[in-house]
């Protein structure tokens, strides 16, 4: 269910390999939002082909400021600018290629355990509509691929995730700002994550934050816009689940089992609160799991990813102004060369070089944790981390 990005992939892998896929879509056509996403150059290893329609633009270094103090970092592979309706749009022909059945107009309604399966109910909207309005699907197993606010996990028993605001704007880029470099701004009075400007061409970019509050999110980067001179040319948006702890992806219904993917699943990376790529990994996990019917190597490695992510929001949960300032003074040339070779897709990689070569930095962050752990903080407002977001931010 839902033709998202990481559904549209489970789908791909399940129909290259031969399974029956049929594709529900609640809207009446391919018609996804646009919105102005970046990435590793590891969803290449993950999506081939599929993925270079949807690539606009690629960065090759981060500056990032913070109380009048600026670093760079320079990229050993460049980041990806990808347009999030392109990419569904190649993804949704190739799965079709594949055979995959993608069928428009229906809105998930329930599910029930039937046979030697499951048996899903699915309204029929607009002008497909037939006399009842309904339409009753067998199957052996259902994915959940339609986000945050997921019907079919609640039906099936999954609890509500926590969500938080992203608000970008698209801007006309500053005078004398490369193409290929973004700018990340580190006020944690306005946001506990952070403001970035991201090139989408030679021209243009978007700028914008993740927040709390969807009212004040919108005020702050409203303020911000203002203050540095900028004027909205049009504005994106979209509610991002939090990883709090694994999301178990497989339940039984009958004899049959239904899986979560990507958004659904809470597979976002806490610390840039990114979830394209491990949104991925979590679609490729559960086709392996069908496929094979057991348990995914994959999924084993994402969820230890996606742990040791929570792990350092936690440990800086609550910096300030002066913590950010702190650490980009300590940002020395092995620290940059750290940052340039080793993505934030790999987070054991970066903590294991912060552990050896910056000593202080690994203090700083048990510090925070054990604050933390002392007194945790009402609601769920979280953090990001520097160390693992310098060569990316807004990763969705």
């Amino acid at each position: 269910m839902g033709a998202s990005a990481a559904g549209l992939f489970a789908a791909l892998r399940l129909a290259r390999a031969g399974r029956s896929v049929r594709l529900f879509e609640r809207t009446e056509r391919l018609d996804p939002t646009f919105r102005t996403l970046i990435v590793t150059h590891r969803i290449r290893d993950l999506l081939g082909s599929s993925l270079e329609r949807s690539v606009v633009n690629e960065i090759r270094r981060f500056e990032l400021f913070t109380d009048g103090r600026a670093a760079t970092i320079e990229l050993g592979s460049p980041d990806l600018i990808i347009e999030r309706s392109l990419l569904i749009r190649a993804l949704a022909d190739e799965a079709q290629s594949h055979g995959t059945q993608l069928e428009f107009g229906r809105r998930f309604a329930s599910l029930e355990a039937k046979g030697a399966g499951i048996e899903m109910s699915l309204a029929q909207t607009g002008p497909r509509k037939n006399g009842a309005g309904y339409e009753r699907v067998s199957c052996s197993a259902v994915v959940g691929a339609d986000g945050a606010q997921s019907s079919v996990a609640r039906t099936a028993g999954w609890s509500r995730l926590t969500t938080v605001p992203l608000v970008q704007a698209i801007v006309k880029l500053p005078s004398g700002m490369p193409s290929d470099t973004v700018r990340v701004w580190f006020v944690p009075d306005d946001t506990p994550y952070f403001y970035w400007l991201i090139p989408e061409s030679a021209g243009r970019g978007a700028l914008g934050l993740i927040g709390v509050n969807g009212q004040q999110t919108r005020r702050c980067l409203d303020r911000f816009l203002e203050k540095r001179h900028f004027r909205a040319l049009a504005f994106q948006g979209a509610r991002i689940p939090l990883y709090e702890g694994w999301v178990p992806v497989e339940r039984r219904v009958g004899r049959g089992s239904v899986y979560l993917v990507g958004d659904a699943a809470a597979q976002v990376k806490v610390t840039t609160v990114g979830g394209v790529v491990t949104g991925f990994r979590g679609a490729l996990g559960v086709s392996e799991s069908i496929l094979t019917g057991g348990p995914s190597r994959e999924l084993r490695m994402l969820r230890r990813e996606l742990d040791l992510h929570l792990l350092i929001r936690r440990s800086i949960h609550g910096f300030g102004q002066a913590d950010y300032s702190r650490l980009v003074d300590w940002m020395d040339n092995a620290m940059r060369r750290t940052l340039s070779r080793v993505t934030r897709d790999e987070a054991a990689r970066v903590l294991w070089h912060i552990c050896r070569n910056r000593p202080r930095l690994f203090l700083l962050g048990l510090r925070g944790l054990l604050a933390h752990s002392l007194h945790p903080a009402k609601g769920h407002d979280s953090s990001m981390a520097l160390t693992l977001s310098t060569s990316s931010v807004i990763q969705r």
